[in-house]
């Protein structure tokens, strides 16, 4: 058996295991967005639903960016987009 050949399986070895474990990250990371999306958009709703009688203008709309950024950003970009709004009602 060639030296070398030792030397690349075991780099090979390395390699899958890593990449075993970047996938399995990588779900997690995926379905930790996908919940976070989902709950941002539900907190969106309900917040619209609630503020709907004191501040008429307060509305938030669901599409892709309200998303994108209570699925990145969580709670705290609600509160972003939230706060984005009232700014410029003022």
């Amino acid at each position: 058996m060639n030296p070398y050949m030792s030397i690349y399986m075991i780099v090979g070895v390395l390699i899958l295991v890593l990449l075993i474990g970047a996938m399995k990250s990588r779900a997690e990371w995926i379905i930790n967005f996908l919940l976070r999306g989902i709950m941002g958009l539900m907190v969106i709703y309900f917040l619209n639903f609630l503020l709907a009688d004191y501040v008429p203008g307060v509305r938030i709309g669901y599409n892709f960016v309200t998303f994108l950024t209570s699925g990145i950003l969580g709670f705290p970009g609600v509160a972003m987009l939230y706060g984005i709004n009232f700014y410029m009602l003022l």
